[in-house]
């Protein structure tokens, strides 16, 4: 129930705000760990979430990467992605399939390593943590559609797909694959190695895209978008997105005061946006009356 005045923020002063706090300064911080921060997002996500239930999530990669054979460390980077494929896809079961799509765990790290299924990049995340711990030279792929692991040189398109158990894929795999997802070539852009703060933002993506599908959900869809805000580099649209999602779960003063807010930083760019944006503030005042 809320009254106008503060629906369930969950922000800076509300459930949730040490982690948020801990989020935030991973975050900004020289050498984000990824792990950390997926993990930190879970705690925000579930509040019963405990910081023992963080760290059995780190040890259990801990654990993973000390199944990692020897005989793949120092190896070449096919060797590595053999030895994951065994071990993470075949043996410990990690991989997902289309209905992952439609849960919500799918996007939370502690449940990944749960039930071994996820969303691509939530698996690669896994892939990644492993591997790095192992000591293989490994990153994110951030392809149109889809999520990869890349090993090596990134020049050299070393790629494997965690989603399918880790299958192998060469360069003429990712560019089918991006043409599929977008009906254009494989632009070298796309190849860039995706940095911690970059993941963590395409995941909070693809679980306001869940909570979008789901209006009951806006709680979900808030604290993900608090959570994007708090990262080094984020759409400045996601400013917009919070105060409509106030305004949706009732908090209609604080949404409009964010409406007018971003409409100012909107004068200089698109004033006919600016202006549409300040009569949707205004009418969220009048609910109120």
């Amino acid at each position: 129930m809320t009254d106008g005045r503060g629906a369930d923020r969950r922000g800076a002063d509300g459930p949730g705000a040490d982690r948020r706090r801990e989020f935030a300064e991973e975050a900004r911080s020289e050498r984000p760990d990824l792990a950390r921060l997926c993990l930190l997002l879970c705690a925000v996500a579930d509040p019963s979430v405990t910081e023992a239930d963080l760290d059995e999530a780190e040890i259990e990669l801990d654990r993973l990467a000390g199944l990692v054979p020897y005989g793949a460390r120092g190896g070449d980077t096919d060797a590595w992605v053999a030895a994951l494929a065994d071990l993470l896809g075949r043996r410990e079961g990690f991989q997902g399939v289309p209905a992952d799509y439609q849960r919500l765990e799918s996007s939370l790290l502690h449940e990944v390593l749960r039930t071994r299924r996820g969303l691509p990049i939530l698996l690669s995340v896994v892939w990644m943590e492993v591997a790095r711990r192992a000591g293989a030279h490994v990153y994110g792929l951030g392809l149109p559609g889809h999520f990869v692991v890349g090993f090596g040189d990134p020049a050299e398109l070393h790629l494997a797909d965690p989603f399918a158990g880790g299958r192998a894929m060469t360069a003429t795999d990712a560019e089918l694959l991006v043409a599929g997802a977008t009906g254009e070539a494989l632009d070298p852009s796309m190849l860039r190695p995706a940095t911690p703060a970059a993941i963590v933002l395409r995941i909070l993506n693809n679980i306001r895209a869940w909570a979008a599908a789901r209006p009951e959900r806006s709680d979900i869809a808030l604290w993900a978008v608090e959570l994007s805000l708090l990262l080094p580099s984020h759409p400045a649209r996601l400013r917009y997105e919070r105060a409509e999602l106030l305004v949706q779960r009732g908090d209609f003063l604080t949404g409009a005061a964010e409406m007018e807010a971003y409409a100012t930083i909107m004068d200089a760019v698109e004033p006919s946006a600016a202006e549409t944006i300040r009569r949707r503030a205004k009418a969220a005042r009048a609910l109120l009356n």
